[in-house]
């Protein structure tokens, strides 16, 4: 394994801005007191990895990765100077040194030459660019879910990892999960029988009132915090929560526990590499205020050979065997189905299918649960094997929710392409394929 010349090789040529090389004109090296308590294992075989976004759930991936002793984790960068000091705290507390540098700039933690990886978990508006300049710069990528704002993002991010031959793991972590692995396995198994629906439970988003204006917090970068989407004045509430429901930063909970569901029902039916090609649905959208997300919702897709995907924003007795409010997922076949949600319920009919199940039941928090996804990607960086959650397959699922947004603000039904990746004879609902993105910022 040759990590580092791989990077310079890929990062040779690229630009990141005259204010980005000036700050990195002093050479970074990785000090011998970054070998974590230990040392188990030697400097030459640790993946050094980069924090962009350590908020909640970028520190808990972080914890995670740091739970790995070939990982050494020696910067961290947050639009937040409190959490992004509150992050390197974390870091040098478990490497029990002083080590990690703390960026308010994602440019600058990508112009090191001596990270390998970098771990991505700010809000979706900035996924797809992030990626992309991750990719340019010769990092390895861990990004959280969705992996884009729009399908154009997506497309864009693919092309890139596979132009640079970037290793991308989109943090899709139920995908190794054992609970969910179970249903999916048993889906693709043929045990069901022919697969005819594949059941996915998304919720829906909140409403709220109109947000007022806000003095912006010392010490937070809010224009970089918005980055590449619209500007509005700064308030607490939309920062914290409500970003997440509205299209203009968000593609709501179709994008956000879709992302889940949807792309374990596309593993489930083996259709990681293409999409349903009919969407039909209905929603209802706040009357008021800042939100504009669905709070009402009912999506049906229709996949080429005639499988059925189905967005659901409530549980009812007659689809559900579990009417928790946990991220949920069932498959049906002519033969059975299989159920399984967050909370590491699973069931299925005929109850023979469960005598296959070799697991505890746990929680989506408990960390073992987290692991696996973690390390598929790590594994991966050192062997230059496809992820469990590829690029290429995570913009494939991700687009399965786009398109099912698009369907319902439009308010009436679409053909997609799944080769072309455009609407069929629908220029109206091909403008909403991308977005423009607010200067300097472009894919």
């Amino acid at each position: 394994m040759n990590k580092i010349s791989r990077r310079r090789f890929l990062s040779r040529g690229v630009g990141l801005g005259a204010a980005v090389t000036a700050a990195v004109a002093v050479p970074h090296f990785v000090p011998s007191s970054a070998f974590g308590k230990d040392g188990a294992v030697s400097p030459s075989e640790r993946i050094t990895m980069g924090g962009i976004g350590v908020g909640g759930q970028g520190t808990r991936d972080m914890r995670n990765f740091m739970t790995c002793p070939d990982v050494q984790f020696i910067a961290v960068c947050d639009a937040d100077s409190g959490r992004c000091q509150q992050a390197k705290a974390i870091v040098d507390e478990n490497y029990a040194n002083k080590d990690c540098t703390a960026y308010a700039d994602f440019r600058e933690l990508l112009a090191r030459d001596d990270i390998d990886a970098v771990l991505i978990a700010t809000g979706e508006r900035w996924h797809a660019l992030t990626s992309i300049y991750a990719a340019r710069a010769g990092k390895d990528i861990y990004c959280e879910k969705p992996m884009s704002l729009t399908i154009a993002e997506g497309r864009a991010v693919a092309d890139v990892a596979k132009r640079y031959g970037t290793v991308y793991q989109c943090g899709t972590q139920r995908r190794s999960m054992r609970s969910f692995a179970f249903a999916v396995n048993v889906a693709r198994s043929g045990m069901l029988g022919k697969l005819h629906t594949l059941h996915s439970f998304v919720k829906t988003g909140q409403s709220c009132g109109v947000l007022t204006p806000q003095p912006v917090p010392d010490g937070f970068d809010y224009e970089m915090w918005l980055g590449p989407t619209p500007f509005i004045p700064y308030n607490s509430d939309f920062v914290r929560n409500f970003w997440k429901n509205h299209f203009d930063y968000s593609g709501g909970m179709i994008t956000d526990w879709g992302a889940h569901c949807n792309d374990l029902a596309q593993m489930a039916n083996g259709s990681e590499l293409t999409g349903p090609v009919e969407y039909e649905g209905t929603a209802g959208f706040p009357d008021e205020g800042f939100c504009n997300v669905p709070v009402v919702l009912h999506v049906e897709a229709r996949y080429a050979d005639g499988v059925r995907l189905i967005m659901y924003d409530k549980k009812s007795p007659d689809i559900w065997p579990n009417l928790n409010g946990e991220l949920s997922v069932k498959f049906e076949g002519a033969e059975g189905w299989v159920y399984v949600d967050d909370g590491g319920n699973v069931d299925a009919q005929p109850k023979s299918l469960l005598q296959t199940q070799k697991f505890e039941k746990q929680q989506w928090t408990d960390a073992a649960n987290w692991q696996g996804h973690h390390r598929n990607f790590l594994d991966c960086v050192k062997t230059r094997a496809r992820t469990i959650a590829s690029a290429e397959v995570a913009h494939r699922s991700t687009t399965t929710c786009h398109v099912a947004n698009i369907c319902l603000r439009l308010g009436r039904n679409v053909s997609w392409d799944p080769q072309a990746e455009r609407f069929v004879n629908d220029p109206e609902a091909d403008k909403m394929i991308f977005r423009p993105m607010r200067k300097p910022w472009r894919l």
